[in-house]
């Protein structure tokens, strides 16, 4: 089930939400638990119970540092041990077939493929509970004692299967105590709403417009950077609207979550480009990763070892592919380059130039994410280089979806926010109400014509 299906929007949520406000205080957790458990069987009805098991199993691991407080090797053999099955259980259901293709291709072998479906959203709710143990045997946080609260954290249907990455220290005090305002309802169904309008208005249009372009023949530079576009778009409008979503559906059950983009397309630096875009993702990679590795405080050959260990596993986070690999080492490259260029050059150029040369880098970045078939990729880098003149084809599509594409590109930016918080009259708050009444209902009409189109993120 997605958020942006009508039966979410009509059966679940609603459903949801009487059940929860209807139930005893002290019963809350246990039917948001329930809830959650049943929101993700309806899409995944045999690895929900993998759910429960990494829940559980780290709800173990952190009780048992908790009785081991004061015998450090044995805090160190229960942190081991998470990190193994938590990891193993990732690689199994995630990586084995990768691994098997390489050995095939590498040795001319038959191997069998295992072929099993990867569970929605195990990348992000594996890098939870992680979280958990990590910071429980660091003494960043307390143990929780009760299973149902640690199953709910794990399992809490707004953000479960994309995200954002809500670290245990971050929600655990909400998991106790938590009170849902009048401005908690209205907040958090102006932001889901908001979410949605992303999601269907233009995520999907724009992956329409990305498929009609792949399609072009010949391949040119004009054709090779509104693929880029187009694409850059379309993974934004769709990550940040699932975003919006689980945020908003957070604060209608009293949970504050964190922001996960800051208008990425604003940034001057690909250093403030991963500042602003999946920004948990790169916030858990700098605080379980890099930092333990030495962070940038070692020798410059270290320092070059950690970039390259954390880029290399922030794309193979994202898939089990090779070009996903060369994503994330392409942005390591130039953070690398930056470190030592930006002290240069950056206080002497304008901020419309670094802002243009950011957008240039996170644009090709797309076209090496989105496919798949390396291949056919170097078709597509090789176009960046071919100066032909654009085919017919290209103007036929752009001048199909050019206000959709205005839309979008203003949309990345934070103009609407700063319409919004300079006149916060009462006039423009209901005019706000009114535009979000609008874009449900325009929403609600395109998922009715709409078929099933899933959210990117939910593969990873």
């Amino acid at each position: 089930m997605v958020f942006s299906s009508l039966t979410f929007l009509l059966i679940f949520l609603p459903l949801a939400l009487a059940s929860y406000i209807v139930s005893p205080k002290r019963l809350k957790n246990g039917v948001l638990l329930i809830i959650s458990l049943l929101f993700y069987a309806w899409g995944e009805p045999v690895y929900v119970f993998l759910v429960i098991f990494s829940g559980g199993m780290d709800y173990i691991h952190g009780r048992l540092m908790g009785r081991f407080d004061e015998r450090a090797g044995l805090r160190k053999l229960v942190l081991l041990s998470s990190l193994v099955i938590n990891l193993g259980v990732l690689f199994f259901f995630k990586y084995v077939d990768f691994i098997i293709e390489l050995i095939n291709s590498s040795f001319q072998l038959d191997m069998s493929y295992l072929e099993l479906p990867l569970p929605i959203g195990i990348s992000f709710y594996t890098f939870q509970t992680l979280s958990y143990t990590i910071d429980v045997y660091q003494k960043k946080v307390t143990v929780n004692h009760s299973l149902i609260d640690f199953l709910m954290y794990v399992s809490l249907f707004p953000q479960l299967v994309a995200g954002p990455i809500v670290r245990y220290e971050a929600i655990d005090d909400q998991l106790k105590q938590r009170v849902v305002t009048k401005e908690d309802r209205t907040d958090g169904m102006f932001r889901f709403s908001y979410g949605l309008a992303k999601k269907v208005l233009i995520s999907n249009q724009m992956a329409a417009l990305y498929e009609q372009l792949t399609t072009i023949e010949p391949i040119s530079v004009s054709v090779s950077v509104f693929i880029g576009l187009s694409y850059g778009l379309h993974i934004y409008f769709d990550f940040s609207g699932y975003s919006d979503m689980a945020i908003g559906l957070g604060r209608l059950f009293g949970f504050r979550f964190p922001e996960n983009f800051n208008y990425p397309y604003q940034a001057t630096s690909i250093k403030d480009f991963w500042r602003r875009w999946h920004i948990t993702l790169s916030q858990w990679f700098r605080d379980y990763l890099y930092i333990p590795l030495g962070g940038n405080r070692v020798g410059e050959l270290k320092w070059l070892r950690n970039v390259v260990i954390v880029w290399f596993l922030t794309g193979l986070w994202h898939g089990a592919s090779v070009n996903f690999i060369l994503w994330g080492l392409y942005f390591g490259l130039f953070l690398i380059a930056e470190t030592y260029i930006s002290p240069l050059v950056s206080n002497k150029l304008p901020v419309t130039l670094k802002r243009m040369y950011t957008l240039g880098v996170v644009l090709v970045s797309w076209l090496v994410f989105s496919f798949t078939d390396v291949n056919e990729l170097m078709r597509y880098i090789k176009g960046l280089v071919s100066f032909d003149a654009p085919p017919t084809a290209l103007f036929y599509y752009l001048r199909e979806y050019a206000l959709l594409l205005v839309v979008a590109i203003i949309g990345s930016t934070n103009v609407y926010k700063r319409i919004i918080m300079k006149n916060p009259s009462r006039a423009v708050i209901v005019a706000e109400s009114l535009f979000v009444m609008v874009l449900v209902v325009l929403s609600m009409g395109y998922l009715v014509d709409q078929s099933f189109n899933p959210f990117i993120y939910f593969r990873f």
